[in-house]
């Protein structure tokens, strides 16, 4: 046991006033002859000065706890000045020492967050994206320099209704904000059509619903992307003719030669070769022509069975569990143009026909078809670049299957992912909104 220490402080009381009160006893013994006087007045005096000295020994105590009291509540008011005296050297001291760092230490804290919050804030303020946070009454908790120039003309919409400030919008920008969804929209500015970006997500901040849009000016980013796609297509398209013409054009002079020289038995063969490489050229424009010409999608209510029935006469497989009894919401030619891609696909992936399988699986408010294979998958470049138009790893490809499928799939609300199965092989699924 230390001294000084406050357990130190009270067993020496407590050993004083033993003795204090024996001598005491004693020394009034000998005085007064009297017990019933010695008695109450030894207790009197022992009690008096245990008094005096447990107040001596509290009142430390008492002023530290009202020290504490007035730092929390300047803790709880964001106020982290607070300091307490740590003099003593005993544990009220070592008490006001944790105290003081504690503080330090929230000082600190709070002042890196406060930079780091001016540096976040002057980088959202000046990103050219048009950010605006409204709550769960549509009023407008945040606002960047690039939003009032989109939706206020320059002004301040920090507390606004967000409603009445769309109500002087444009009515592209207005639709698109009230759709709920991400979406790519048109507008005019000073003379010149921009395209714009919205994403709009909810979430909760400080316990309470918000919902943020970003509008992203993307005139520039698909312009430039438009040009080196057009590059990209003029390539593969001359690639594709010259392929085809440079042999019709041989075969055509061989003809002649032929013809020349009277060998007309080698003829037919020489006309062969020229109408296979002009369907191959046909097959290869339409299929541009197909992806170019893409209609709407019209939805219709479908049955999983007949729908199901009409997809294996044309490619086989085999379907994995039950099928749902409820019925789906597609356009049925495009999705069964799409399963009828994926089940090629699966076929000519190098693994056992038998292995080919569909599973229709009705995750929430979704359906999920899923086209599985067994065989040698994809590597991690080729599943990044898939789904991107003009892309092919095959000789022969023309590397629209796939971007065609995820064209149809989009364009009726859905998604299309690939992923690599384990054990081998591939799963496409395609998700699609399960809405009448």
């Amino acid at each position: 046991m230390r001294p000084f220490t406050l357990e130190g402080k009270l067993s020496l009381l407590l050993a004083a006033t033993a003795a204090a009160g024996a001598v005491l006893g004693v020394v009034l013994t000998h005085t007064i002859h009297s017990a019933y006087v010695v008695v109450p007045l030894t207790s009197a005096i022992i009690l008096f000065f245990a008094l005096w000295f447990g107040q001596r020994l509290s009142d430390p105590v008492t002023r530290l706890l009202r020290a504490l009291e007035g730092a929390v509540a300047s803790y709880r008011d964001s106020d982290f000045s607070f300091s307490l005296s740590a003099t003593r050297g005993d544990e009220f001291g070592d008490l006001a020492r944790m105290h003081n760092q504690l503080g330090q230490v929230l000082r600190e804290q709070r002042q890196h967050l406060v930079q780091r919050e001016l540096l976040l804030d002057t980088v959202v303020q000046n990103t050219p994206v048009a950010l605006v946070l409204v709550d769960l009454h549509e009023r407008v908790a945040y606002a960047n320099l690039a939003s009032r120039h989109l939706f206020n003309e320059g002004r301040s919409l920090i507390g606004l209704d967000f409603g009445t400030v769309l109500g002087g919008c444009p009515p592209q920008l207005r639709d698109a904000l009230k759709g709920g969804e991400d979406a790519l929209f048109s507008l005019e500015l000073e003379g010149v059509e921009e395209t714009f970006h919205l994403s709009q997500r909810g979430f909760r901040l400080q316990g309470r619903p918000h919902r943020l849009y970003l509008v992203r000016r993307m005139t520039r980013e698909l312009s430039r992307q438009e040009v080196a796609t057009w590059k990209k297509v003029i390539r593969v398209i001359s690639h594709e003719l010259n392929n085809s013409l440079a042999p019709i054009s041989s075969m055509a002079h061989s003809g002649a030669e032929l013809a020349r020289r009277g060998d007309v038995e080698r003829l037919p063969a020489v006309f062969a070769t020229i109408s296979e490489r002009a369907r191959h050229l046909h097959l290869f424009i339409d299929g541009y022509a197909s992806f170019a010409k893409l209609p709407t999608p019209a939805p219709e209510r479908v049955s999983w069975g007949p729908f199901l029935d009409a997809l294996e006469s044309q490619r086989s497989f085999r379907l994995v569990g039950a099928l749902p009894e409820s019925e789906a919401w597609f356009d049925r030619t495009q999705i069964e143009q799409v399963l009828i891609n994926l089940l090629k696909n699966a076929h000519e992936s190098g693994g056992a026909a038998e292995h080919v399988e569909i599973e229709i699986l009705h995750p929430g408010a979704e359906w999920r078809i899923e086209v599985r294979d067994r065989g040698s998958g994809m590597s991690e470049q080729v599943l990044a670049n898939a789904l991107l138009p003009f892309y092919s790893t095959k000789r022969s490809g023309t590397g629209l299957g796939l971007a065609l499928a995820r064209e149809i799939v989009e364009a009726h609300g859905g998604r299309i992912v690939l992923a690599n199965r384990e054990g081998g092989g591939l799963r496409v699924s395609l998700s699609l909104p399960a809405r009448g």
